[in-house]
């Protein structure tokens, strides 16, 4: 038996205890706000094949008018990314939430196409307002070292979300139908109410605003992000997001219909009932994918993890799409959630650090949202090459994107344990 003294363990270590209340706060605003903008946004994803069937629309229609959120979306998160800067990253948060949540519900009492679509199209801006506020409000409250694994955690919201949606699928939709689920979407306009009375605005923000009324000529505001001395790093932050969500988006709008599809039309030949519970493991692996993307990317960097998670994807995708196997999917289906999605925990701490605060919400709104207005017509693209050589070979293609963005992100330099200015 040994004698020896125990080695005491270092209290930094525990890296969990640095961090305020305040600061656990705006990660959970963020994360839960990010959550339920992911259910609301699903909501329709899962209801998509009951709603052509009643409605007798094609496989590009129906596509099209997840492209008319995605569209929409975008706008949103440019025009938040600009209201987050003048008015606070937690206004912004609480009016993103107010208004998916709204629109949800104004979804299930749709009585047609047209209808639906305004409905989305709201909700997009929602949606895109959202993650840009979110990320905003967590990459600046939390401190540097610790960044990348508090926007890890945000981003596993999405998944938590994607799941809660896949339940309601396969609990609600079989028995109440497509418009209930939308229904149950509007609860999430309760969380705002939790915003207002906890969160605070991060200190970087409110040192910014009093600069600026002292010092007129340090004026923010979103036009700076196109100045010299930015504009590389948007115009490429810009092309990256456009890659990742065109390869995202053309996957995950079409991945329940590719399981609920019978196999004589490309698809996987499972139930609208099974499919969705197909999604929860993936989603499993993706939540996992989120969070450790960013431990890995505080101690390796942000490009190599980015490129590795990537490059991976780009792999697996191409093997499931061609992959009719029901156990295959199954096993293959958490580690595409994995690398699918985990890369997404990089935009909120990378672009962050590359902006200063009086551009960081312009740049984060605008880079990460104009990649997902041109990727919007993903959804679309993959509904037209669903329709011709079916649903597995379109979801294929997408390798090529994830590839690109892959090698696109050595064109930025490594801001790992950047002070935010």
């Amino acid at each position: 038996m040994s004698s020896g003294t125990a080695t005491p363990i270092d209290p930094s270590a525990h890296w969990w205890k640095e961090i305020t209340r305040n600061q656990w706060y705006a990660l959970l605003a963020g994360k839960i706000g990010w959550m339920l903008d992911a259910f609301d946004v699903m909501l329709y994803v899962f209801c998509l094949k009951t709603i052509m069937e009643e409605w007798h629309m094609n496989p590009a229609v129906a596509g099209f008018m997840v492209t008319v959120t995605l569209f929409a979306s975008s706008f949103g998160g440019i025009i938040f990314g600009a209201v987050a800067d003048k008015w606070g990253r937690k206004k912004a948060l609480m009016a993103t939430v107010l208004i998916f949540s709204i629109c949800s519900g104004l979804s299930g009492l749709s009585q047609n196409l047209v209808q639906l679509a305004i409905a989305r199209a709201i909700l997009g801006l929602g949606m895109g307002g959202e993650w840009a506020s979110g990320a905003l409000l967590v990459s600046e409250s939390w401190p540097a070292k610790h960044r990348g694994k508090a926007i890890g955690l945000m981003q596993g919201g999405w998944a938590l979300g994607y799941i809660a949606a896949a339940i309601a699928a396969a609990t609600i939709l079989p028995r109440f139908g497509w418009r209930v689920m939308f229904f149950v979407g509007v609860i999430p306009a309760l969380f705002a109410l939790w915003i207002r009375t906890k969160v605070e605005e991060p200190q970087v923000w409110i040192d910014q605003q009093k600069k600026e009324k002292a010092e007129p000529k340090a004026k923010g505001g979103f036009l700076q992000i196109f100045k010299p001395d930015l504009l590389r790093f948007t115009l490429i932050s810009t092309l990256i997001s456009t890659f990742v969500m065109f390869a995202y988006w053309g996957l995950f709008s079409w991945l329940p219909s590719f399981l609920s599809s019978p196999v004589a039309k490309g698809g996987a030949g499972l139930s609208v009932v099974k499919a969705p519970m197909w999604i929860i493991p993936m989603m499993i692996g993706a939540y996992i994918g989120y969070v450790s993307f960013g431990f890995i990317a505080d101690k390796l960097g942000r490009r190599p993890t980015f490129a590795g998670y990537l490059l991976i994807s780009a792999v697996l995708v191409f093997i499931f799409g061609n992959t009719r196997d029901q156990t295959a999917l199954m096993v293959m289906g958490p580690f595409l959630g994995f690398f699918g999605s985990g890369y997404f925990s990089a935009f909120g701490a990378f672009i962050s650090e590359l902006f200063p605060t009086r551009a960081r919400g312009s740049a984060v709104g605008f880079c990460y949202n104009t990649g997902r207005m041109i990727s919007a017509l993903a959804p679309t693209v993959v509904g037209y090459f669903a329709g011709k050589l079916g649903v597995g070979a379109a979801l294929a293609f997408l390798a090529i994107a994830f590839t690109l963005a892959a090698l696109s992100i050595f064109l930025l330099p490594e801001t790992v344990g950047a002070e935010l200015t």
